[in-house]
């Protein structure tokens, strides 16, 4: 059974930082597409970052770019994201997603397997 499972969530002042991690168990994603995606409250999910792990390409959302850095770990099986001068608007629930497939996609159903959701909350 293949799970995901994020951490390094929680509260961060305006203009902070944190650090999400994803550890995948149950099946080995070598060259499949791992993303970020985030949902806030009465909004839809929105793609943040993905990363295709065959040649390290990366994909971000232009509202994260300049921000947020995925990054892999190939000997944990991990994919992290590092959220730098975070805003309020960064305020939503973060989940972990990864595809069967090898073509990098923004679009949510093209992700097979998923997190629980980890939340992060932007405020002062």
């Amino acid at each position: 059974q293949v799970r995901l499972v994020e951490s390094g969530g929680g509260l961060v002042q305006p203009g902070g930082s944190l650090t999400l991690s994803c550890v995948a168990s149950g099946r080995t994603f070598g060259s499949n597409p791992m993303a970020w995606f985030r949902q806030a409250p009465e909004k839809e999910r929105e793609f943040v970052a993905a990363m295709r792990w065959k040649d390290l390409e990366t994909f971000y959302a232009d509202s994260v770019k300049g921000r947020f850095t995925i990054s892999r770990d190939n000997d944990e099986n991990a994919v992290s994201l590092q959220m730098n001068n975070l805003i309020p608007e960064d305020t939503a629930v973060y989940y972990c997603a990864a595809s069967r497939g090898v073509s990098v996609s923004t679009v949510s159903l093209k992700y097979n397997y998923w997190g629980q959701g980890i939340q992060v909350t932007v405020s002062s």
